[in-house]
């Protein structure tokens, strides 16, 4: 089995690749998924906030999805349901396996669009046994939203990143005590409005520079010690305060799902998690491609689709031209920077305006990104805050010579 581009995930990326590639004159396309519809995680975000930035109109989850889906239908592009993608080459020979059995497909190119998942409990080591009522955020989700499951009646939350937040706003809608927010560092991750909407608004603490030390309980959660850290983000002594609990929700961080990208023999970037990338959103096996949260974790499902577009543009010219050798030019994060995507730009991109992805790696006020070549200032990002939680999206366009350093200028 054969074509031209095979996409793997049908989530918002995932489709929006798939539409993308098709548009852009692939002969054929194909979207494989593990669940037996497209959507992703978008299925269990019944909050709405999707779709300002794509749609201009503010959509709920499933309805983000939904437009998505119409118009893979539309377009006629099939799709494998309730199929896991099992090994992957770096000659693009993607073997999956569903109720029909095992079968190898040999693509032209293949976008990856795995999406990502969260960390668990033991990513976070927190002491204490192991009772009912510890969970992750997104499966305290899916369980109220798909499932009409209430996990708890009172809860803490770890982990201030924005499904977090939104699953304290969830719990209170539902008759559920969220007694604290607890946030490790001294900001929290999520974004500013739903630090407004979902936490402010409901009168819900939050807790920066607090981590869960111990979970108390036998069969059940019965509570949890939380503890202020200091710098070097260690618990410390005499800050240990109990709160009684029946629930522990973790939101402690998303990872890029790229277990496939590793049987390729794809380089990854330890930085974001995901592979390393051109400014075609290339991975370092030519004709694979990446895109949305497997390559790095986006804060609106809006950018994933935008970013996801030039993936399945890119994937189809890759078919249709096979791959062009160019110069390419690092991008390196420099102070300030946590991460930047993509990592390589060529010397036609960056004449015609690249698009760059930036996270810095701490909040800063009254403060710049300013992106160099040598000593050379080809652009100044100016903002009145920066933080970790959102990312910074800017073209970069200079017909120079030479790698690029993105930094951050604080003006304070």
């Amino acid at each position: 089995m054969g074509t031209d581009v095979l996409v793997v995930g049908g989530g918002p990326a995932g489709m929006a690749a798939a539409l993308s590639a098709a548009q852009s004159g692939a002969g054929s396309v194909l979207i494989v998924e593990r669940n037996e519809r497209l959507g992703g995680i978008l299925n269990q975000c019944i909050h709405n906030g999707f779709g300002l930035t794509l749609f201009g109109k503010e959509l709920t989850g499933p309805e983000y999805a939904g437009r998505y889906a119409d118009q893979i239908g539309q377009a006629e592009i099939p799709c494998l349901f309730n199929t896991t993608v099992v090994s992957m080459t770096g000659n693009k020979e993607v073997l999956i396996r569903n109720t029909d059995g095992e079968r190898q497909i040999e693509a032209g190119a293949v976008i990856l669009a795995t999406g990502c998942r969260e960390r668990p409990r033991g990513a976070i080591s927190i002491p204490g046994s192991r009772p009912a009522g510890v969970y992750s955020a997104g499966t305290v989700q899916k369980l109220i939203n798909c499932c009409g499951y209430m996990p708890g009646k009172r809860a803490v939350i770890l982990g201030s990143g924005d499904i977090g937040l939104i699953m304290a706003r969830r719990l209170t809608l539902e008759g559920a005590h969220v007694e604290a927010v607890c946030e490790i560092m001294p900001y929290s991750s999520g974004l500013k409005r739903n630090i407004v909407q979902c936490l402010e608004d409901y009168d819900i603490p939050l807790y920066l520079s607090h981590t869960v030390t111990r979970i108390f309980g036998r069969e059940r959660v019965e509570g949890v010690e939380i503890s202020g850290v200091d710098e070097h983000l260690a618990p410390v002594e005499g800050t240990q305060r109990f709160i009684e609990c029946d629930t522990l929700l973790l939101s402690v961080g998303l990872i890029p799902e790229n277990e496939l990208a590793g049987y390729a023999g794809i380089v990854m970037d330890a930085k974001t998690g995901g592979p390393l990338v051109n400014d075609r959103l290339e991975t370092s096996v030519p004709g694979i491609f990446a895109c949305g949260n497997s390559l790095h974790v986006h804060d609106l499902a809006d950018f994933a689709s935008l970013e996801a577009v030039e993936a399945g543009k890119n994937a189809a010219a890759y078919v249709k031209a096979g791959g062009e050798a160019c110069q390419e030019f690092e991008c390196r994060a420099g102070n300030g920077i946590g991460s930047v995507v993509p990592q390589r730009m060529s010397a036609k991109a960056l004449a015609e305006g690249a698009t760059a992805y930036i996270r810095v790696g701490r909040p800063f006020e009254n403060a710049s990104i300013v992106i160099k070549r040598g000593d050379r200032v080809i652009r100044t990002v100016r903002s009145p805050r920066l933080t970790p939680g959102e990312m910074v999206k800017t073209v970069v366009r200079d017909s120079g010579d030479g790698d690029l350093t993105f930094e951050v200028d604080s003006h304070d």
